[in-house]
């Protein structure tokens, strides 16, 4: 495990994971505002699911979406994103997924 005290998820493990991999373009996070922000800056096409996310307050909360939207992140639910990653009604467990 890679414990960071920094205020973003995007540490130098995670930068250099990146770059080893780099057929990586996307990201989908669940919170930590600066992380998504610092992974747009990098050029990752960032996926942050809202119902997976917190803040100390709700004006915090819709503060951080409406920033990480402003900066190109895309904001979705946790339905949508499982959904999607099924690829679609044809998936084998697709109507278990939607329960």
């Amino acid at each position: 495990a890679v414990v960071s005290t920094q205020s973003t998820g995007v540490i130098p493990e995670v930068q250099s994971y990146l770059k080893e991999n780099d057929k990586t373009n996307s990201v989908v996070l669940f919170g930590i505002e600066q992380t998504a922000l610092d992974l747009l800056t990098l050029g990752y096409n960032v996926h942050v699911v809202v119902d997976a996310c917190s803040s100390r307050t709700d004006t915090d909360r819709a503060f951080a979406f409406q920033r990480m939207r402003q900066a190109g992140a895309f904001l979705t639910t946790s339905e949508s994103m499982i959904l999607g990653l099924a690829g679609g009604s044809d998936h084998p467990k697709f109507k278990a997924l939607q329960k």
